[in-house]
């Protein structure tokens, strides 16, 4: 490195130069970093890895820039931009806690003059970029976990109910600490099931064809949004997503589609909704026992505009409360 007019000019304080610490994301493509770290790197007079093996490393050398593959010492690297230098570091996946601790003792010293320290995020993370760790995770887990690694749809399909239900009580308690690890829970669920499906012999499918699919039905079920037609009220975006699923579905039925295996009164709520929707002059089944008298409910309340299950939910707990009460 050339030394600068500070260096040699007596009476003059020397220029102590300065650090850059260069970060980047692991879940952005290597090589794409922002137009202020290429500056950094193209006008520094040393850049530094301590990493022969950063993703980093080959694109950079192929814009031209030399990277010497070196982890210095707090100390060494003040030292190396004593004179007016700038010295870039490109941070490890881990980071450099051992240099930057370095650094701020000395700082905290007061007896070293000590460089500009500029930390230049190089990259940045998209929103949901994290999913990409979740994925990561799970290809994991799948190899290496004992347990994991023998699952089967089947297997996880009541953990996908019991998470659903978790969430669903989340919500209703109004708990946002437990509802962030709950969705987490769900999100897993699905996560899981797209890395078995990538192992299936005949009809294999990942968590990106999952995501491809619901990509394309939101834009196709919203032309309001991705499209030309107009919806300024809930009840026009509805009859947009009616419509465009009926001319994607090609049911036979209203009661296609809707899973028998669900909750009696929710289950009950969705034929009626179907019912009520296409406008079918459907009368309820008359008959004796308790049975008739809840799928009665159940219609009056879907409408009504009262989700029936939620509401035994809601009843449910007071009732529970109310034991508690006599309990204690």
């Amino acid at each position: 490195m050339n030394a600068t007019s500070a260096d040699t000019h007596p009476g003059t304080t020397p220029d102590p130069g300065r650090i850059v610490l260069l970060t980047t994301s692991h879940r952005v493509a290597p090589g794409l970093l922002s137009w202020p770290a290429w500056q950094a790197l193209r006008t520094a007079d040393r850049v530094l890895c301590a990493d022969g093996a950063h993703p980093q490393l080959p694109y950079l050398r192929e814009a031209g820039i030399r990277v010497d593959e070196a982890a210095p010492a707090a100390e060494e690297l003040v030292a190396a931009c004593a004179g007016g230098h700038t010295v870039v570091v490109v941070a490890t996946g881990e980071g450099d806690p051992g240099l930057t601790d370095g650094l701020a003792r000395l700082a905290g010293s007061g007896r070293v003059a000590m460089p500009e320290l500029e930390l230049l995020p190089a990259s940045y993370d998209l929103p949901g970029a994290r999913l990409l760790d979740l994925v990561q995770v799970m290809d994991r887990i799948r190899v290496e976990c004992p347990w994991s690694s023998r699952r089967t749809h089947e297997g996880l399909a009541k953990y996908a109910i019991e998470e659903a239900y978790e969430l669903v009580e989340a919500i209703e308690d109004g708990d946002r600490d437990e509802l962030r690890e709950e969705l987490g829970d769900v999100l897993l669920q699905v996560v899981f099931h797209a890395r078995i499906a990538e192992e299936d012999p005949d009809a294999p499918f990942s968590v990106d064809d999952v995501a491809a699919t619901i990509v394309a039905k939101l834009i196709h079920r919203h032309p309001h949004v991705f499209g030309d037609e107009t919806a300024t009220t809930p009840e026009e975006v509805r009859e947009h997503w009616l419509r465009t699923k009926a001319a994607e579905k090609q049911r036979a039925s209203v009661t296609d589609g809707v899973p028998l295996g669900q909750p009696g009164l929710a289950l009950a709520a969705k034929l009626a909704s179907r019912v009520r929707t296409a406008g079918l002059p459907v009368p309820l089944p008359s008959g004796e026992g308790i049975g008739y008298e809840l799928l009665a409910l159940a219609a009056r309340a879907e409408a009504e505009g009262t989700d029936p299950e939620a509401a035994l939910r809601a009843a449910a707990r007071a009732y529970r409360d109310a034991i508690r009460e006599v309990e204690a």
